[in-house]
């Protein structure tokens, strides 16, 4: 029987209305200043090199124009974004040292729950700082490390190595929002698996934005050598308010020879949110990159991940769906650049639009002069479930090598009333029928997840199916 509308608001609420007070919370002006960039280093008690790096992308911030191939953004008033917001806690290592308002938050989110199980290692991040992170032994014992990226910075063999790595796959001059990035990121995770490692189990990372006209600016940065095989998982949710919020993160991964690296993203933004997040990795010799992702919230979303393919017979594979509801307009899509022999790529996606809603998939795939013999094979689906919602597919393909085998296709429709009829005739509820139909169509996807994860996706889109997230 499907939920009854009180219902489905109080799941609504669970997901998004938990605006625990900010009373105690740290925060520093809106805006963007050079001061304001040199308090965040100053708090962090960041080297040198740092603080010269945000400086010096600060500069190129101010300089570079707003993008133009996306969603207006014009509604983003920088001016009125506070960069960084410190909770009233340190970080723990246990969760019972966590703040209880803050804990009340994570644990609707479900992290008690998903560390009992079979998690081996835990971070969660509140606004501008990680609040809780736990290792378990099992992935410490194989040399494996988890942890913020700030205190690895202050580790000086991983200082090292996060200063030979810390946005060259991003660089500042990429866009205006990698700029903006390098100048007040804060706060994410550092990953190392040692060459040859596998881990049985995913590591797991939580970001929740919670405090009203703030930016959260994470920083990922993964390194999985040669002959290793790591799971991460991303969730990442915030509460509605009625000013606009901003998530403009980084992923960095690196990806060794015959090594392979699986990320999976659930992003469920509220509809106030500008997500502008940015996602690169580069793989080495037969190494792989696997990309899951689902986008369900935002007001504006810019979402593309992109591999770059720099061994020969390494592999890249996206597999994606993105739902867009009323006043939402999400443009997503991957990119892939095959820069050597024998590389190859799969791209499938799927996407939902509904109450007016707009979803764009945009994706860009370059074949240089190096990848003869590539394989490249892009698939799109987009579903409208009414006449009001608008679907689009922006395919680019640059491909400047010989004996290559490149395809595209894509696919636009509606729901079938024959289906909904025929579903109904077996007494299923018109609404329940309609959902059934999208939880089919979005079933390749699901089924890439972890169960939780999957069970998580199913239920936000049937919460916008009975558009009870607002």
């Amino acid at each position: 029987m499907a939920k009854k509308r009180s219902e489905v608001a109080d799941i609504d609420r669970t997901i998004y209305d938990i605006t625990d007070s900010e009373e105690g919370f740290e925060k520093l002006d809106a805006g963007l200043t050079p001061e304001i960039v040199e308090e965040i280093s100053r708090r962090k008690d960041e080297p040198q090199w740092m603080l010269d790096f945000r400086l010096k992308s600060l500069e190129t911030y101010h300089r570079m124009p707003n993008p133009t191939w996306g969603p207006s953004i014009a509604g983003l008033d920088m001016d009125n974004i506070v960069t960084y917001v410190k909770p009233n806690t340190d970080q723990s290592a246990t969760w019972d040292e966590v703040p209880d308002d803050i804990k009340n938050t994570f644990e609707r989110l479900g992290i008690p729950e998903a560390e009992r199980s079979y998690l081996a290692g835990v971070g969660a991040q509140y606004d501008s700082e990680l609040v809780y992170h736990n290792m378990q032994d099992t992935a410490s014992k194989l040399g494996i490390v988890y942890s913020g990226i700030e205190e690895a910075l202050h580790e000086p063999r991983w200082e090292a190595l996060i200063r030979e790595k810390f946005m060259t796959l991003i660089p500042p001059t990429d866009h205006k929002f990698a700029a903006l990035h390098g100048a007040v990121w804060s706060g994410g995770s550092f990953v190392y698996v040692p060459a040859g490692t596998k881990l049985d189990f995913p590591l797991q990372s939580y970001f929740r934005l919670n405090a009203k006209g703030a930016g959260q600016f994470e920083h990922t940065l993964i390194i999985v050598e040669d002959d290793a095989d790591l799971h991460f998982i991303e969730g990442c949710s915030a509460p509605k308010y009625n000013v606009a919020n901003l998530h403009a993160g980084a992923v960095e991964l690196f990806v060794g020879k015959r090594a392979h690296l699986r990320y999976s993203t659930i992003e469920n933004w509220s509809k106030n949110m500008y997500n502008l997040n940015t996602k690169r990795a580069r793989v080495d010799d037969e190494g792989e990159i696997e990309w899951i992702s689902g986008s369900f919230g935002s007001h504006v979303g810019y979402l593309y991940p992109m591999s770059v393919l720099d061994g020969r017979k390494s592999r890249s594979s996206f597999t994606g769906i993105t739902f867009a509801g009323a006043g939402q307009n999400l443009d997503t899509g991957c990119k892939v650049v095959l820069n050597a022999p024998d590389t190859s790529a799969t791209v499938e996606t799927k996407g939902i639009s509904k109450g007016g809603g707009i979803q764009t998939f945009r994706s860009s795939v370059v074949v240089t002069p190096k990848a003869e013999g590539a394989r490249v094979s892009v698939s799109c689906a987009s579903l409208m479930l009414d006449d009001e919602s608008r679907s689009d597919t922006i395919p680019a393909m640059d491909v400047r090598a010989k004996n290559v085998d490149i395809g595209h296709e894509a696919t636009i429709g509606r729901i079938g009333d024959d289906k909904v009829f025929y579903l109904m005739s077996r007494g299923i509820p018109e609404e329940e029928a309609r959902a059934m139909i999208v939880n089919g169509f979005a079933n390749p996807i699901a089924k890439e997840l972890p169960l939780e994860y999957a069970v998580e996706m199913n239920n936000l889109i049937k919460l916008e199916m009975e558009g009870a997230i607002g």
